[in-house]
């Protein structure tokens, strides 16, 4: 594989410093290209994502700005989903007519098996998860043509694209996340998944696309790209909870060489429920999503049922980090939009101490305003946001009722929670908002709160 990148001037834009371009590198690097690195983070802030690439002597580092002589100058340029297409860097290469390539994009265009693509507003990585889950231990009925290896990938965390290329067989099932950043770049180039599912649309990075509607434009060529051939028609799976999704089912399903389908909460049995131990009507969704796709590919529903017991929940994702004094503690910290957090309210039952804030992403909080007001007793805020959040409270009926306080610090919120916290009531993490302002990342926000929460439920 990345024979189109041997002997190439590579340069890959955007290391980050938890990996991102790890592997766009290594697979540039492997292929026979001579690869520049170029952030502006410094040598010290990357090392962590330099040491993965210790043993490849052949790259080079050019951190701390970027050079515009080096996008005039390289064949290639991979860049990091989180580059804005528009980036002025971007048209310096495409300027001097060099190619602009990522690692999402160089993936689709040398897999062999088939792919697919999950995206939404949440839940996307619970529902990919699953989804993988399923097909690799819930094996398709004699009379459908079975599959070899199932592969998970994309934008869920540390399990990188381009490095399993090599080990990736044409009878393989690969399952991906794909957020709108890296569908963007697949627009680019024109190629979508064979199966492509939305979870859901609600208003997320207007800090980038600026309107629900561009954001939405971005989620939906996942769909509009998708190859149509009567014989081996595309199959497009929507949300009938979702009124854009439903929306997008009427436009696409008459459509020949296409096959769409819907799935609802509404369409788990109560055998399937008792099974499955995730918490919440949005976690529901999340399987009747999976066994939509699941479907596709022969898998009956009770061999589905017969491999959901293995199936944990996601780290940061509703997941219960802490139990003591009778108060439970749950990390919600991938939550970071406002629908994301008034899903985790929905999930329990009872009393329930909410922390959230961070950085803000402008996007509004007058809904979760109201369902704080009417779902929880207390809420911690933190970050650039508390007064945003605050005020969409203090709005709504019933906000006056809610024990409203502002923290320093996660730590400072943590012990907030401990002391408000009474045996039966839920303290949890949902953020509403990404973690840019205080932390690198919402894994380390939530690693920090299981932390804390542990210490102080002892």
């Amino acid at each position: 594989m990345g024979k189109e990148l041997a002997g190439k001037r590579v340069l890959v834009m955007g290391l980050g410093r938890f990996g991102g371009g790890v592997d766009a590198a290594r697979y540039a690097a492997q292929a026979g290209a001579k690869v520049i690195v170029t952030d502006k983070a410094s040598e010290n802030q990357l090392r962590d994502s330099i040491s993965q690439l210790s043993d490849l002597s052949a790259i080079e580092y050019h951190l701390g700005r970027h050079d515009p002589e080096d996008f005039a100058t390289a064949d290639v340029v991979i860049a990091n989903p989180a580059i804005p297409p528009d980036n002025e860097f971007l048209q310096i290469a495409r300027y001097h007519d060099r190619t602009v390539a990522s690692q999402m994009g160089l993936f689709f265009q040398s897999c062999p098996a088939r792919i697919i693509g999950i995206t939404g507003a949440n839940g996307k990585s619970t529902t990919t998860t699953l989804t993988a889950h399923i097909l690799e231990n819930a094996r398709p009925n004699a009379s459908k043509r079975a599959y070899g290896k199932v592969w998970l990938s994309g934008n869920i965390g540390d399990r990188p694209l381009l490095t399993i290329l090599d080990q990736v067989r044409p009878d393989d099932l690969v399952v991906l996340e794909i957020s709108s950043f890296q569908i963007d770049q697949l627009a680019q180039i024109g190629m979508a998944p064979k199966v492509s599912l939305l979870t859901n649309l609600t208003p997320n990075h207007l800090d980038r696309y600026g309107t629900f509607k561009a954001y939405c434009a971005s989620k939906e060529s996942l769909f509009s790209l998708q190859t149509l051939d009567t014989g081996d028609p595309a199959v497009s799976i929507f949300n009938a909870e979702d009124p854009i999704a439903r929306s997008w089912f009427a436009r696409y399903g008459s459509q020949r060489g296409r096959v769409c389908t819907q799935f609802s909460a509404d369409d788990i049995g109560s055998e399937t429920r008792a099974r499955y131990a995730l918490p919440g009507r949005a976690n529901l969704s999340n399987l009747a999503a999976a066994m939509a796709i699941a479907r596709c590919f022969g898998v009956s529903d009770p061999s589905v049922e017969d491999c959901l017991s293995s199936f944990k929940a996601l780290p940061h994702r509703l997941e219960l980090v802490a139990e003591g004094k009778g108060v439970r503690w749950y990390n919600d910290s991938k939550a970071t939009t406002p629908e994301g957090t008034m899903v985790a309210l929905s999930a329990f039952d009872g009393p329930k101490i909410l922390i959230a804030g961070g950085y803000d992403k402008h996007t509004p909080f007058g809904e979760l305003g109201e369902k704080i007001a009417s779902g929880a007793k207390a809420a911690i805020l933190i970050g650039q946001t508390v007064r945003m959040i605050a005020d969409a409270i203090g709005g709504a009926p019933g906000g006056q009722s809610v024990d409203i306080r502002f923290a320093g610090s996660l730590a400072e919120a943590v012990e907030l929670a401990g002391q408000l916290a009474v045996a039966g009531d839920v303290v949890l993490l949902s953020p509403a908002c990404a973690s840019y302002d205080m932390f690198e990342n919402y894994q380390q926000r939530g690693r920090q709160f299981g932390e804390l929460a542990r210490r102080v439920s002892r």
